[in-house]
């Protein structure tokens, strides 16, 4: 929807309907349209749980690619947990990659498993080519759905944050500080007047766990923290000077 001023939303049944932006959220290619209509013209589709998904899993891909509208296509969870980067250079974490074929057009269309549940939101494709490839990724539903919730409250979204820069606790860090068997993520900086400034944490201090949460990569720390509302209070366990 970037650049343009009119927007129109086509149904199964061919009508189309005019809609306006509710809110953005470009960092993480999604956007949230409304359009007119009653629930027994409009069904919605169920979002099924995307905690226990499986490489392996069969998925079905929707959406219209080259404008070949409703478009289905097949395939299986490839890899779970990878880092693409959006249009605006952000880190999206926690993505699902599929060989389901996905071509420009799919962008915005569900990911379903099995059960006909949304398990994500296609947004990307890696192609050295411009076409299918095998290699997909789709926005995982429950961060799909924390930012279309955050979008329908007030058209913007609200994240929670530490002010802090971090870094993988490596083995070699891990013996400079004293520290055996635990993993977590290094704080390198601590921006001033940040909440992270207000609880005390300094550089050098390994965040291990965040309301029992544990800190093995850090995209542990930066998702558990993006899911938590502005101003909620979070637990850390902290290693410092051996203790």
């Amino acid at each position: 929807i970037e650049g343009a001023s009119r927007f129109k939303v086509t149904l199964a049944d061919k009508s189309t309907r005019q809609a306006k932006v509710v809110g953005t959220a470009p960092d993480r290619d999604l956007a949230v349209l409304k359009i007119e209509g009653s629930a027994a013209e409009l069904k919605k589709i169920t979002v099924g749980s995307s905690d226990d998904l499986m490489v392996g899993q069969k998925v079905l891909a929707i959406g219209n690619p080259f404008g070949l509208d409703q478009t289905l296509t097949t395939g299986v969870i490839s890899a779970l947990g990878r880092e693409i980067k959006s249009r605006t250079g952000q880190r999206i974490e926690g993505v699902i990659q599929t060989d389901a074929a996905i071509n420009p057009g799919n962008s915005g269309g569900p990911l379903f498993n099995a059960q006909g549940e949304v398990i994500g939101v296609n947004t990307a494709i890696f192609s050295p080519s411009g076409g299918n490839v095998g290699i997909g990724f789709a926005i995982h539903a429950l961060l799909a759905q924390d930012i279309v919730a955050d979008l329908m409250d007030d058209g913007k979204v609200e994240r929670a944050w530490l002010g802090i820069g971090i870094q993988q606790l490596s083995d070699e860090m891990a013996d400079g500080l004293g520290i055996s068997d635990i993993d977590g993520a290094i704080i390198s900086d601590v921006m001033t007047g940040s909440p992270a400034a207000a609880a005390g944490l300094m550089q050098r201090d390994v965040i291990i766990s965040v309301n029992d949460v544990a800190v093995k990569k850090l995209r542990d720390l930066t998702r558990t923290i993006a899911r938590l509302e502005v101003g909620a209070t979070a637990l850390l366990a902290v290693w410092r000077d051996g203790e």
